[in-house]
């Protein structure tokens, strides 16, 4: 047996005795018990006829102002207090919301919404096509310094603007009265409209924000036009949605309320759902070959993916050989059979499962594999990548990847896989998120953890994140005809073009290696009996618009 076999087993049984006891870190057993003195599910339904749905945020909210919530986290707080000119529906397609129709130009370029009349923010303002206008001009503002910026680069005169070069009166936004918005765009973009559908593209009151910058950091001057609104917010603990009657669609919203816990632990989580202070969970990965194929378990596509970047500025990753090496030493298909136990399919591509052409082929399907486990060739690839560099011996390397249970077991794995396949002694370190994550801006890392979903549903949102200067690359890499690649399919009307352009900058991503995948993501859920109605968007917002609980 292989010694990372051997490892994995030991891993588990480790693990597993783990599960018997609540974890130190469990946050968080201060916001267990605070939650316990709020009653079980059911007992608060039962006392005053509501429904209130009892879920898990893990984290708190980086921010509740759209352009500055740019992450899981925050989104499944705003897709639920916020709405957009267009919404995912039930079949995760875009769909009318705060703009009940549309016209496009002839070619393409220009868009005028028509905004509902009954379009309402909770205070009982008129939602208006001005609101859009600020919003969007915020978000592009570069004193705003949103991560979101980039994905309304699409507009005309976006890019400019935030990068310094052009003014906010340039950007091809403009309120024509207050129910119609005229947006023009750079070029044709089929997707646009999916664009759309992101928190960052969500209105913000003019008059309030301009009252109260700050208006998004407390729940009693937080104004939504979704269909729930903030009646509580206790940072770092817990938030309670209520649902908001001002909501044009208010008649289809089920439920009376919504309450997060943030709880980042799925062993606690666990255990507060099986304790009666959650209606939902995620499956702990030590315990998910007894949970998974049981009742009330759901399992869904996500589209997203988790990798390692290389940083190929550090020895010694600037050889295309030695990453190459290093990534074929992985073996993805057994790292979701032994380690993850969800279900995740094995990534042997950069763009997951799901999204689909006008012939309805999946580009996934349509391109195939292109990072495959061989041991041999990648002990081979690794020699002569050594012999290019002049090493006798490699130079050390160290993988670094943010705390967490499930990072870490992926970690040890691969680090017996770089032993056994490689003959590489790798060495581990971790540190918490928001350090992690600016050392990896800045590029300290070697070898680092990421992950990452899909900001609407098109390939180019993760391919685009790899171009020369990108803050998403964080890898040194640059390539110049990579970055026309990307620059022509977004300027491809030809859907078949457009793909085909797609699929040469993923190969040149496969052949050059700044990153190697690990696995798609899926969404495991076990729910409550009488719970229905949640929808898990593959692009990672949660719905709770058409959500029921009995």
């Amino acid at each position: 047996m292989k010694k990372w076999l051997v490892f994995l087993v030991a891993i588990f049984a480790v693990l597993t005795l783990a599960a018997c006891t609540a974890n130190k870190d469990a946050g968080k057993e201060d916001k267990g018990n605070d939650q316990k003195q709020t009653g079980n599910a059911d007992g608060d339904k039962s006392q005053n006829g509501e429904k209130t749905l009892y879920m898990n945020n893990s984290d708190e909210p980086t921010s509740l102002d759209p352009a500055g919530g740019f992450d899981a986290v925050s989104w499944n707080s705003l897709n639920n207090l916020m709405e957009g000119l267009t919404r995912l529906g039930k079949d995760d397609q875009p769909e009318p919301a705060i703009a009940e129709k549309w016209d496009v130009s002839e070619d393409g370029k220009t868009y005028t919404f028509h905004l509902r009349e009954n379009a309402k923010w909770s205070n009982g303002d008129p939602v208006k096509a001005s609101d859009f206008v600020y919003s969007w001009q915020y978000l592009l503002d570069p004193d705003t310094g949103s991560a979101a910026a980039f994905l309304a680069y699409f507009i005309q005169g976006a890019e400019a603007y935030n990068s310094g070069k052009g003014s906010a009166e340039d950007v091809g936004v403009e309120a024509v009265d207050d129910k119609t918005l005229k947006v023009t765009l750079e070029e044709p973009t089929g997707f646009f409209l999916n664009i759309l559908t992101n928190p960052a593209f969500f209105p913000i009151n003019e008059k309030v924000a301009k009252d109260n910058p700050n208006w998004h950091a407390e729940a009693d001057s937080f104004v939504s036009n979704g269909p729930f609104k903030l009646a509580e917010w206790k940072h770092n603990d817990h938030m309670l949605m209520e649902k908001n009657d001002q909501y044009w669609d208010a008649d289809n919203v089920k439920l009376d309320k919504v309450h997060w816990a943030m709880v980042n632990n799925t062993n606690t989580e666990y255990q507060m759902f099986e304790s009666g202070e959650l209606d939902m969970t995620d499956i702990p990965s030590e315990l998910a070959d007894q949970l998974i194929d049981g009742d009330n378990v759901k399992i869904e596509e996500q589209a997203g993916l988790a990798f390692y970047r290389f940083n190929v500025t550090k020895e010694p990753f600037q050889n295309e050989k030695i990453r190459k090496a290093f990534a074929m030493a992985i073996n993805q298909d057994d790292i979701v059979k032994y380690v993850t136990k969800t279900k995740e399919e094995a990534a042997k591509g950069y763009v997951s499962h799901g999204f689909k052409n006008p012939d309805d082929e999946d580009f996934r399907d349509k391109y195939g594999d292109l990072v495959k486990f061989d041991a041999d060739e990648a002990k081979k690839l690794l020699e002569e990548g050594m012999k290019e560099e002049g090493y006798d011996k490699l130079p050390k390397v160290t993988l670094t990847y943010n705390t967490d249970e499930d990072n870490k077991a992926i970690a040890e794995t691969m680090q017996s896989m770089f032993k056994d396949n490689l003959g590489v002694n790798v060495t581990l370190e971790n540190t918490e998120w928001n350090v992690f994550l600016e050392d990896q801006k800045a590029l300290k890392h070697q070898l680092s953890r990421s992950s990452f979903l899909f900001d609407y549903g098109d390939p180019i949102n993760f391919l685009e994140s790899f171009i020369t200067d990108s803050s998403m690359n964080r890898t040194g890499w640059s390539n110049k005809e990579y970055d026309k690649l990307i620059k022509d399919a977004k300027k491809e009307a030809d859907e078949d073009k457009r793909w085909d352009t797609m699929s040469k900058a993923e190969k040149l991503l496969a052949d050059e290696m700044p990153l190697f995948p690990i696995h798609f993501y899926n969404q495991v859920t076990i729910y409550k009996d009488g719970v229905t109605g949640v929808v898990r968007h593959p692009v990672g917002y949660v719905e709770l618009k058409w959500a029921d609980k009995q």
